[in-house]
């Protein structure tokens, strides 16, 4: 067991502006009775991450509703980032705006980005069947743009989507041929704001997918993510005796996650400790 865990924050600088129809994603097109919003002022992002640095996240990640970035979106992430460390030094900054182009990848490093985050989400055979307005090859390219400018890749999925085996197989070997820093591992819960809905992912099958993501993935920093209250409940700290070595701290982009509070104090009392350094 790792006894010296990576904590992360999301901070969803602007949610549901978004004209995709990802059938998991509660911000796409199509979805109900969400709160939509687009950007965030300096003065919250900044309170945001003052709060995640207080309880021992490293990660904080600026994240962006739509398709992708344009020369606009980039600014306004560039701007926030370098706020973010001028007035919140020592956390790592990580940006995940979707589609980009080295140009754009390339502002967003120069603003203080170290790592561009952009899930793949599944297998290249399965993703047309859960989008159909962007295509899996340009999620792949967009990766290949942000190692190509010299960001580190954070770069994972969600299971739990009715793919197949084979599909996550696929998906595995994806991600092995990209070499991510870090993983995310996200396990996909029914909403009612989504016309999407399959059986959820039992216990025992979340912890092999775990283990799997792991096995393929032994030098990269894997991470639980969205659905880890809500698919392993009051096993969701088992998730470090099979590899994982970090979680998202609080709310997720539109779902409640759980209490940082609650959090920090549970794995204290476990005995881990929280990296306060990328290595």
């Amino acid at each position: 067991m790792k006894k010296e865990i990576m904590l992360c924050s999301i901070c969803s600088l602007s949610v549901g502006v978004c004209g995709e129809d990802c059938a998991y994603c509660t911000q796409n097109v199509n979805a109900k009775d969400i709160n939509r919003y687009d950007i965030k002022s300096e003065e919250v992002v900044i309170n945001e991450a003052k709060i995640a640095k207080s309880h021992g996240a490293l990660g904080f990640c600026l994240v962006t509703s739509g398709a992708g970035l344009d020369d606009t979106k980039t600014q306004k992430v560039a701007r926030l980032a370098r706020v973010v460390s001028k007035n919140v030094p020592g956390l790592m900054l990580i940006a995940c705006n979707g589609i980009a182009s080295k140009e754009q990848l390339k502002e967003l490093k120069e603003a203080g980005i170290f790592s561009y985050n952009h899930n793949l989400e599944t297998s290249r055979e399965f993703f047309s069947k859960i989008c159909t307005t962007h295509t899996w090859e340009q999620r792949y390219e967009t990766n290949l743009n942000a190692k190509e400018v010299g960001l580190e890749l954070c770069c994972g999925g969600i299971y739990g989507l009715g793919e197949s085996d084979d599909d996550r197989v696929s998906f595995l070997k994806s991600l092995v041929s990209l070499k991510p820093f870090s993983s995310p591992i996200n396990f996909f819960v029914n909403q009612p704001s989504l016309n999407y809905n399959v059986k959820p992912i039992e216990i025992n099958e979340a912890f092999k997918i775990i283990d799997n993501h792991v096995k393929a993935l032994p030098e990269c920093r894997v991470m639980v993510a969205g659905g880890r209250e809500h698919i392993l409940k009051d096993r969701q700290y088992e998730i470090f005796n099979h590899g994982v070595s970090a979680i998202v701290l609080g709310d997720y982009l539109t779902i409640k996650g759980e209490a940082m509070p609650k959090d920090v104090s549970v794995l204290k009392q476990l005995g881990f400790s929280f990296a306060g350094a990328c290595h």
